[in-house]
């Protein structure tokens, strides 16, 4: 069994906790992007079990 890790495997050290934050801001982030630009956010409807774009007017267009 090999042991040695690759680049792609590699963290640099870096916490599977500070790792899940990294992304939640980047997510954060784009879609603050897309809010700007206009384009639309994907998203999830909890209360209906489907995901839907969240427009930059407020409307919502769910998909299958």
């Amino acid at each position: 069994m090999n042991t040695e890790e690759n680049e792609l495997d590699s963290t640099c050290g870096i916490s599977d906790e500070e790792l899940t934050r990294r992304f939640v801001e980047a997510v954060r982030i784009e879609n603050e992007i897309k809010k700007v630009t206009g384009c639309p956010i994907p998203d999830w409807d909890e209360e209906k079990q489907q995901a839907y774009l969240l427009y930059a007017d407020g409307h919502r267009e769910y998909v299958l």
